[in-house]
């Protein structure tokens, strides 16, 4: 994956803006007691979309409504409801996501099929419509003079238990994408994970933009881990609108990856209760595949993630999160090597001083782990975080 696309600093920064033919807003609906908890981003201009949901057999109303809206192809807004999944909550949970989907189109003035909506937080409680209607109610009376919100302001009202906003961009020729997104836990994607959506005023053909969708998400989103848990919400959108002409497909699919990665990376070190970014390479594998479930078990392991936390060096734990895939028979140890950043612990026995370098290794921001399994030449790279007693406290207390 190449990294030689323009971008802007993303993170903090209050400048960063739509691509052109975006606008965005951001309100109150009582979800939650403070700060906004409602955003809409939209075109002011027809677009094509592309989309991939969660594969979850508990998926939410938002994610069965969306689903059909995304079929088409032409997605032009995005909604998100934070606080409440609006999951497992029948009928009545059908009835007010499409309500909630019929009011933002008649603020913009565009078909229903047109808008994907995403819902996130906690399961299995109806959504608060009377607080909800009264603000859009209110909102619709601004007009488009309200869609006033910037990427940052869209990015904290999606946040559920993040710590910070997420927010990324690229530049590919003239044009732009930006994207924002939210998730700390129950993250373990099986198609996309949590919610992340991406705009641009490229000019891209609906298949090249699902193609590059797809592959990014593939590489970089289902690459992602915090607790193995999938949600139940999970979406990943892009919205196209053309407004700043054609580019390169190949430049902007790179480009799209390159921004999703940038976001993977931010979820992954937000991670509830997390305080280091874990990375875990998987090379010489037989296909790609093995490659992904290997590191996946890895970055997985509950032990793996609190010897990591501790900046314990207790690299066994690694080569026992590779060995319980006892499918992939043609894994052989005396094959396997093992690596924490430059520090190689496996096959030569590490001695005490191998050790100390180990431990000085594991107490870093970050920590990189290589294993070669001597096979193939596929490889992979996962992303997850360590684990702590502050996400035991976190989820723990989540509806209390």
């Amino acid at each position: 994956m190449t990294h030689d696309h323009a971008f802007e600093s993303a993170g903090d920064s209050d400048s960063l803006t739509w691509p052109t033919g975006f606008r965005a807003y951001t309100g109150n609906g009582g979800l939650r007691a403070h700060g906004d908890d409602i955003s809409v981003v939209a075109s002011d201009r027809p677009a094509v979309s592309a989309a991939v949901f969660t594969q979850s057999l508990f998926a939410g109303p938002a994610v069965v409504l969306s689903r059909a809206h995304a079929a088409g192809r032409n997605l032009r807004a995005v909604t998100t409801l934070a606080q409440n999944a609006n999951v497992a909550t029948g009928r009545r949970g059908e009835e007010n996501a499409a309500e909630v989907v019929r009011r933002v189109a008649g603020m913009l003035g565009i078909p229903e099929g047109e808008v994907l909506i995403g819902s996130t937080g906690v399961i299995g409680r109806p959504l608060p419509m009377d607080t909800i209607r009264a603000h859009f109610d209110e909102a619709a009376g601004g007009g488009l003079a309200a869609f006033v919100a910037g990427p940052l302001d869209v990015a904290r009202a999606m946040m559920t238990t993040d710590t910070r906003p997420k927010t990324a961009v690229r530049t590919v020729g003239q044009a732009r994408v930006v994207g924002v997104a939210k998730g700390v836990g129950m993250l373990e994607p099986n198609m996309a994970t949590m919610l992340s959506y991406l705009f641009t005023d490229a000019d891209v053909s609906a298949a090249d933009l699902d193609g590059a969708l797809r592959a990014a998400v593939d590489r970089t989103f289902n690459c992602l881990s915090v607790d193995t848990d999938t949600s139940t919400s999970d979406t990943v959108a892009i919205i196209a609108n053309g407004a700043a002409g054609p580019v390169d497909p190949t430049e902007f699919a790179d480009a799209l990856a390159d921004l999703c990665l940038d976001l993977t990376l931010q979820l992954a070190g937000d991670g509830e209760g997390a305080t280091k970014l874990l990375r875990v390479t998987v090379a010489q594998a037989g296909d790609h595949a093995q490659a992904k479930r290997i590191a996946k078990s890895v970055v997985n392991s509950p032990l793996v993630k609190t010897a990591v936390h501790g900046a314990d060096p207790n690299w066994g734990r690694v080569l026992m999160a590779v060995g319980k895939n006892t499918d992939d028979t043609d894994i052989a140890p005396d094959k396997v090597t093992v690596r924490f950043g430059d520090v190689e612990v496996y096959p030569e026995e590490p001695g005490a001083d191998t050790l100390d370098a180990l431990a000085d290794i594991m107490r870093r921001d970050e920590v990189d782990i290589v294993i070669t399994l001597g096979i193939g030449e596929a490889e992979a790279t996962v992303y997850g975080c360590d684990l702590s007693a502050g996400y035991v406290r976190v989820n723990a207390d989540y509806t209390t």
